[in-house]
Parts: structure tokens; C-alpha cells; sequence
């Protein structure tokens, strides 16, 4: 019996596997949606942070840019320039410097020679790029990379009349890109800030510890799905810092190399809230796959109830017989399956229905035996009464002699015998068997039995073969021996009716051992035999082949034998003789 073979398996574990199944399927999709949408966002963010620090920075050179312009066109500077004294220079720069907030200010003659320097102590040693050209709208951008960042530079030129210019030398102004700056980014866009060029990263609001990894971005163009910075996974964008009209890319350490910037995300810091959706879509998962199994086994067991209950019934049914057995009454739910319902429903009426078949069939039956045996028994006993009759006629005569007297009652007598072996053997048949155990010794029984059917030693029809080793049963004697005795003679009534009746007919009885403890016997006769229309008949009461027989002689004996606990057989060919077999048990409380 596989876990399949059941019905209530059956559908208990195709109801908790599709619930399984769909609920595992919306948990996936949920998922993978989320995950999805989470990642989305990232990306998205990550975008715009792009965006903003582009514009942002973009915005803040460019009024750099215009403030330059105007310092540039300034009448104190225009002067001081045009001295061409870096001291009297020197001042006016550091006071203009500190006026825009310039991480840088140069200040150089018509001829390239720097007049003044006006900035931090890391920005003062940088090199400048080449002189504006000589339009009056000539203006340079570019980048130099100095020491903890890079610095973004624009150049504009001094003159003095804008229609007729003469141009006295160039005002340089720088907006440093470092770590302050990165900071200042990072508040700005939420996001990590690195600034590199040419293999190099100059500043970044992550640790040292992680600029070889930032490396490889900066000629990364576009998103950069997974960067592992020490246990944390990031995704980054990179962009470039090259503005329009930029007339020199990053100089010193830089090689000549445009410089960008790499905005980086942690997706383990931003998706950490899945951890927490995924472990409460895996709670609601368990708990309703717990609860689709419950559902799953009730609708199992509504289903599969009734159907337990007639098959527990049917079961029964098999193993005793009987038929007619109900099923147990239940109170009605409003859970139960309609069609199993109907299914218990049909079952009870059928099952009422065989009932009352049965008693019908058993009193048809109660009839046509009483029938069968009325015909059976009038018939028995007209015969004995006729012969009692006339017995009794010829005793009335006066002049009758004692002899003819003598044969009269020994008529009477007979006769009165047969009436009486007829109400035996039909009281045999009738009425419940009671046996009276003792041990009994079947050779010796089977002795007595042929003596009892062959009493002239002389005739030798009945040969006995006997077995040495038989065990000693726990039987009814005198019941064995009446059914020995109706057995051997039906096999010499059989040999004697035989048409070819000769010396070598007869009837032989023989004994072994059946298995450790049991006894078999076999009564075979060398007779016409059965045919096979009576074979499956021999054991039905009233059937007999004999004009003077009842037909209960073979019934009583099987009767007799299955009360013991053993069994009888017969097996015949026609023309070739009969063989009846008895397997006796070795009774109760006999030795094994």
C-alpha cells in the first residue's frame, strides 16, 4: 500500500500542493516585483544623483565664471595690472580672492608672467594653463589636478576698452574639486562621491581603503551594476566633468587624462528593507500554507468520510458475509460533500434492499426446503406404512402360521427401523450439531466402519490400508463413524450397482497423515462414477441418484465433517470411479 492507494491522500496532497504551489508562486512574483521595483529606484536615484551634481557643479563654475568676468573688469584691478608690480598686484588678488571664495587666483601680464597668487598653500604651486586668446570674449576652461582634489579653472582676459581692447593680462579663477567638496556633494545628492582622473582618484567621501576599486570607473562609461566595496555591495554612475568650451584637459599628475566624477549607491544599505519584506512575506507564507493544509485535510476529510464509512462497511461485509450491514448514522454537516453524502445514502438503501432480498430469498427458501422435504418425507414414509398395512392385513388372517406370523412383525420391524433412521437423519439435517470429543483412534474406527457395511468376513469388496504413524485425534467418535459408515456404503452401493459388476469391483479406504498432527482419509470405489451435471450437487440436500435414498446423506456428513474443523471432497470420473476425501483436524487440546 503506496501513500497514493488512499483517496483521502489523494486529495489531501493535490489540495496542499496546489496551495503550495500558488501561494509559492504570488510569494516568487511578489519577489521578484519588489526586488525588481527596489532595484529600479535605486537605479533611477542614482540617475538623478547624477544629474543634480552635473548641474550643480555645472551651475556653481558658471557663476564663478561671471564673477571672474567682472573682477576682471574691475578699475583696481585694471591699475594695479597695469603697474606690471606683483607687489602692488599681490594684494588687490588676495583681497578679490577672498571676496568670491575662490579656492585660486592668478594673475598674469600680457606675456604669461604671474603677477600674484592668492589661495590655499596646496593650490599656490599648481600650473596654470596657457593665457585667454586676444578676443575680447575669449574666455579657458579647464582642469588641473593639484594635491587632494582637482581644481576646475576658468580664465578670463583683462582689458582695457572693450571696443578698442588692449588686453593688460588674464585673471584666473579656480573652484577646487576635493573632499570638501565631495561632501559637500554627498549632503547635496545622497549618494557617495569620488573624483578622479587619468587612473587616479584625487578626493572621495569613501575611505582610502577603497580607491583602487573606484579606479577601473572612471573610464567606465554610464551604470555600474555591482561594485563590492569592502562588505557592502554599490552601484555607481560615472560622469564626466568636461564642460562645454573647456580649452585643456587635466594637467600634472593627471597625464592629459578628462576627469570625472563617480557617484556610488550602497544596494546592501538601500535594499536592506527587503531582508525584512522577504521575511514577512516567508512568515505569511508559512502560515498560509499551515492554513491551506488544514483547509486541505477538512475538505479531504468531508470528502473522503462517507466513503471511509462504506468502505469500513464493505470491508466488513467481505470478511463476515454479511450483507446486510448499515452504515452508521452521523448527524448532517453543512460541510459535507453532497455527492459522498448521496454515495452513503445510495449505499444504505442498497444494502436495505439486499436485506430484505435476503429475507425474502431465505423464506422462499424455508419454503421450498419445507416443500422439497414433505415430498421427500411423505414419500419415505408412505412406503414403510404401506408394508406396516399389509404386514398387519396378513396378521388379522386366523389361520395364519406362526412362521407367516414371524415374517410379519419382522416386517413391522423393519420398517418401524427405517421410520425412525428418516426422522434421524432429517433431525441431523435440521437442527444444530453437538459433538462430544474423545480421543479416537481412526484406524481402529475405520475397521469398525467396514465391518459394520461388509459384516461376512468372507466378502471382500472393502480393502482397508491402513497407516502405522497416525497421531491420535480429539474427535466425536460415534459422528466420525456414522460418516465413515454413509460414505463406504454409497461407494458399495455404487460398486454393487454398477452394471459391470465383477470380482475386481471395489471399494478401497486408506489412511495417512495430513501435515504434522492431521489425519486424511480416502474412500475409493471402482463404480460408474458422477456425472458432471451432479458433481456440483452431490452435497445439496434432497439430491440423490438412489430410488430409496433422502438425499441428506452426504449434506449430514459435511455438515458433520466442517463442525469438526476438517473438510470433504469428491472427485469422480465417469465409467472411472469416485474418490472422497476427509482432512480431520487433530482437535482441540490435541498434542501437536
Amino acid at each position: 500500500m503506496t501513500i497514493f492507494s488512499s483517496l483521502t491522500n489523494r486529495i489531501f496532497l493535490a489540495s496542499a500542493l496546489l496551495a503550495v504551489l500558488s501561494i509559492g508562486a504570488a510569494l516568487v512574483s511578489v519577489n521578484v516585483a519588489v526586488s525588481s521595483h527596489a532595484e529600479g529606484e535605486l537605479v533611477r536615484g542614482l540617475e538623478e544623483a547624477g544629474t543634480a551634481l552635473e548641474e550643480y557643479r555645472q551651475a556653481l563654475f558658471d557663476h564663478f565664471s561671471r564673477e571672474a568676468r567682472l573682477v576682471a573688469d574691475l578699475p583696481r584691478l585694471k591699475a594695479a595690472v597695469s603697474s606690471m608690480d606683483a607687489p602692488t598686484v599681490q594684494p588687490v588678488a588676495e583681497e578679490y580672492q577672498q571676496q568670491l571664495g575662490a579656492d585660486l587666483l592668478v594673475v598674469t601680464d600680457a606675456t604669461g608672467r604671474t603677477l600674484a597668487r592668492a589661495g590655499p598653500a596646496q593650490a599656490l604651486d599648481v600650473a596654470m594653463p596657457g593665457a585667454p586668446g586676444e578676443s575680447p570674449s575669449s574666455e579657458g576652461r579647464s582642469f588641473v589636478s593639484l594635491r587632494g582634489g582637482i581644481l576646475h579653472v576658468v580664465s578670463v582676459p583683462i582689458w582695457i576698452d572693450p571696443l578698442q581692447p588692449e588686453v593688460l593680462g588674464t585673471l584666473s579663477v579656480g573652484l577646487a574639486l576635493d573632499d570638501r567638496t565631495a561632501l559637500q556633494f554627498r549632503a547635496l545628492t545622497n549618494s557617495e562621491i569620488a573624483f578622479g582622473a587619468g587612473g587616479r582618484i584625487y578626493a572621495s567621501t569613501l575611505p582610502d581603503t577603497a580607491w583602487p576599486v573606484l579606479v577601473p570607473l572612471l573610464a567606465a562609461a554610464g551604470t555600474t551594476p555591482t561594485v563590492v566595496v569592502g562588505d557592502e555591495d554599490y552601484i555607481a554612475v560615472t560622469r564626466p566633468l568636461a564642460a562645454s568650451g573647456a580649452s585643456a584637459p587635466v594637467v600634472s599628475e593627471a597625464g592629459g587624462a578628462a576627469p570625472a566624477a563617480v557617484i556610488l549607491r550602497s544596494r546592501t544599505e538601500r535594499l536592506r528593507f527587503l531582508h525584512t519584506v522577504h521575511r514577512a512575506l516567508g512568515v505569511t507564507a508559512i502560515a498560509a500554507v499551515l492554513v491551506a493544509t488544514l483547509l486541505s485535510y477538512a475538505i479531504a476529510r468531508s470528502v473522503t468520510r462517507p466513503l471511509g464509512a462504506v468502505t469500513a462497511v464493505m470491508r466488513d461485509m467481505a470478511t463476515t458475509g454479511d450483507l446486510t450491514r448499515r452504515l452508521p448514522t452521523s448527524a448532517r454537516s453543512r460541510w459535507e460533500d453532497e455527492d459522498a453524502r448521496l454515495l452513503a445514502d445510495t449505499f444504505g438503501t442498497m444494502t436495505a434492499s439486499i436485506a430484505r432480498f435476503q429475507r425474502e430469498a431465505a423464506q422462499k427458501a424455508r419454503l421450498s426446503s419445507l416443500g422439497r422435504l414433505s415430498t421427500v418425507v411423505a414419500h419415505e414414509i408412505r412406503n414403510p406404512l404401506m408394508i406396516i398395512k399389509a404386514a398387519l392385513r396378513d396378521l388379522r388372517k386366523r389361520d395364519l402360521s406362526p412362521d407367516d406370523v414371524g415374517l410379519a412383525v419382522a416386517d413391522i420391524d423393519e420398517e418401524i427401523a427405517r421410520l425412525d433412521r428418516l426422522v434421524t437423519e432429517v433431525l441431523d439435517f435440521a437442527r444444530p450439531i453437538r459433538f462430544e470429543y474423545a480421543p479416537v483412534d481412526v484406524n481402529a474406527l475405520c475397521l469398525n466402519a467396514a465391518r459394520a457395511i461388509s459384516p461376512d468376513d468372507a466378502d471382500e469388496t472393502i480393502t482397508v490400508r491402513l497407516a502405522a504413524d497416525l497421531p491420535t485425534l480429539v474427535t466425536d467418535r460415534e459422528r466420525l463413524r456414522m460418516v465413515l459408515v454413509n460414505v463406504l456404503d454409497n461407494a458399495r452401493q455404487a460398486v454393487d450397482a454398477s452394471c459391470e459388476t465383477q470380482a475386481g469391483a471395489a471399494v478401497i479406504i486408506t489412511t495417512e497423515r495430513s501435515g504434522p498432527t492431521g489425519v486424511r482419509v480416502t474412500i475409493d470405489d471402482n463404480g460408474p462414477g458422477i456425472g458432471a451435471d451432479d458433481m456440483g450437487r452431490v452435497f445439496e440436500p434432497y439430491f440423490t441418484t438412489r430410488r430409496t435414498g433422502t438425499g441428506l446423506g452426504l449434506a449430514i456428513c459435511r455438515n458433520i465433517i466442517e463442525g469438526l474443523g476438517g473438510t470433504i471432497s469428491v472427485t469422480s470420473r465417469p465409467d472411472a470411479g469416485t474418490s472422497v476425501r476427509l482432512e480431520l483436524p487433530p482437535g482441540p487440546g490435541a498434542d501437536a
